[in-house]
């Protein structure tokens, strides 16, 4: 997902799974818990240092109906347990049948709020099977909304800013790479400034250890996860780290570990150009399609309307101006699931006839961005955060030229909106920690990797190299279009990811869903 005016590398890899998920909370209460209500740690033997965090006895709260909350500690950094501890915020729905155990899920992102996820969408998250033999465990990762939270601005005009300003594209390359690259290391100075030394601690591999402890501390001796978008690659971390640990890990719209940040970006470029013809063809097929004549026409009248934006923006209703970046914005977010076609025809009906609310309408629910103007989380901040230091930046200002043409090549329609970013995390206040390659995961449990085949945000190849690259990675594939498979597209992906997970049944090859 991009969450910004020019593409950070590695910008689109957030599971889009709903257009707006309300910010509604459960406070943890520290008062005696009843004794159902708390969870056995499994006293596994680890190092000294770690003992506090591992024997801790999580203290569940009734809230928000049927679920429970709770708060975890954990430590700072890995390395250093002793140093300083975080806070991670947990909800669970109990198991209505015979239980299992529990099974963590994570929406994607990164920044993406397992929390809310399950809070607000847990029958999307998973189908009833799952509810009634699992506990259903949504966490925040570690720099995430209600754990301790990566912060950048005190007031959310500055992050409208951020976000919305118009790009100044007329610069020439040079003068558009040197502001990129500032704006960008003016927004690490601010989180710097208002989160301090968690911003450095708040990577993929520490978060897969925190999801160890997690583990761990909810009385499981193996982890059984579903991780969808970045989750997945949160998962595989995981099993990299901890393959004895591994229990049943399902990896949905699978990232590669082992791609680099251009190629995330190309690949994406065109995955979402691919998703913008499937739209094109059942559009025109129809009798109310803003567009005329083929699918190539829509797809140039598209990169018009994007150039054209850029030349004289549309005023929304608030006063904002509508450039190519938030129209570009607006456009991928129907683009993440087939049921969410009409919005695109709605949009640019709209905005064809000079209007620019709808776009903004749906560029903020991208954004997580409220009617009055406050956002619903943090993640923006987190998101860049987290790729910031995951990603080792193999872009320079030499490539930066040659990236855009392959871009444009490559995705004519918005490789252009997606070129020039490589080198925004040049400047972040923290190194990149992270070496991009494959993860093995010797020893693990058999680990179901699902891929869609037109899914523009994490294209199948990736879920493809990622089964493959997994020592004991099986693919699952599903026909379709769409960010996502489970509890989203069939019976066959629905049923082979259930009875994986309740008879632990792992499918002798591709169901070819």
């Amino acid at each position: 997902m991009t969450r910004r005016r020019w593409p950070l590398r590695t910008a689109l890899a957030v599971a889009c799974l709903a257009f707006v998920v309300p910010l509604s909370g459960c406070v943890t209460l520290f008062l005696p818990p009843a004794p159902e209500l708390t969870s056995k740690p499994t006293e596994e033997k680890v190092d000294a240092a770690l003992v506090p965090y591992y024997s801790q006895v999580l203290a569940w709260s009734k809230c928000e109906g049927s679920f429970q909350c709770a708060t975890a500690t954990a430590p700072l950094d890995w390395n250093d347990p002793a140093r300083d501890s975080i806070h991670l915020a947990l909800i669970r729905s109990p198991a209505t049948g015979s239980r299992l155990g529990s099974l963590l899920v994570n929406p994607g992102g990164p920044g993406g709020s397992g929390y809310d996820f399950i809070q607000d969408s847990l029958n999307y998250a998973v189908d009833a099977k799952l509810t009634e033999r699992y506990d259903i465990v949504g966490f925040d990762p570690r720099g995430v909304n209600r754990s301790s939270a990566v912060s950048c601005y005190d007031d959310p005009s500055e992050l409208d800013n951020f976000l919305y300003e118009l790009s100044p594209r007329d610069l020439g390359q040079d003068a558009l790479v040197d502001h990129i690259e500032q704006t960008y290391a003016d927004f690490g100075a601010a989180c710097l400034e208002h989160t301090g030394e968690l911003l450095g601690y708040v990577d993929t591999v520490s978060a897969a250890r925190d999801l160890d402890l997690l583990r761990a501390i909810l009385g499981d001796t193996k982890l059984n996860y579903l991780g969808y978008s970045y989750g997945t690659f949160l998962g595989a971390t995981y099993a990299g780290l901890y393959p004895e640990k591994t229990g049943r890990l399902v990896l949905d719209g699978a990232l590669d570990p082992a791609t680099t940040d251009f190629d995330v970006t190309l690949t994406q470029a065109k995955g979402f150009e691919d998703a913008a013809r499937a739209y094109l063809a059942d559009c025109l097929a129809g009798s109310e399609c803003p567009f005329r004549g083929t699918v190539d026409a829509g797809m140039k009248r598209i990169r018009t309307l994007l150039d054209r934006l850029d030349a004289s923006p549309l005023r929304a209703s608030d006063d904002r101006m509508l450039g190519s970046d938030a129209m570009f914005t607006a456009i991928i977010l129907p683009l993440y699931s087939q049921s969410n076609w009409p919005y695109l025809s709605d949009l640019f009906t709209d905005v064809f006839a000079g209007n620019a609310d709808y776009a903004f309408q749906l560029a903020d629910a991208y954004n997580g961005r409220n009617s009055d103007g406050t956002y619903q989380d943090n993640s923006t901040e987190a998101f860049i955060a987290i790729n910031c230091l995951d990603y080792r930046q193999t872009s320079t200002r030499d490539t930066l030229a040659a990236e855009a043409a392959e871009l444009a090549r490559v995705a004519p329609t918005f490789g252009p909106q997606m070129s020039w970013g490589g080198t925004s995390c040049s400047e972040w206040p923290f190194p990149s920690t992270r070496v991009r390659e494959a993860i093995r995961a010797p020893g693990s449990a058999p680990i179901l990797v699902v891929g869609t085949t037109n899914d523009p945000a994490t294209p199948y190849q990736w879920a493809v190299n990622l089964a493959d690259e997994l020592e004991s990675g099986h693919l699952v594939t599903y026909h379709g279009e769409g960010h996502t498979a489970y509890n989203k597209s069939n019976s066959c992906v629905n049923d082979t990811v259930d009875a994986y997970f309740i008879d632990g049944t792992v499918p002798a090859e591709d169901p070819d869903c």
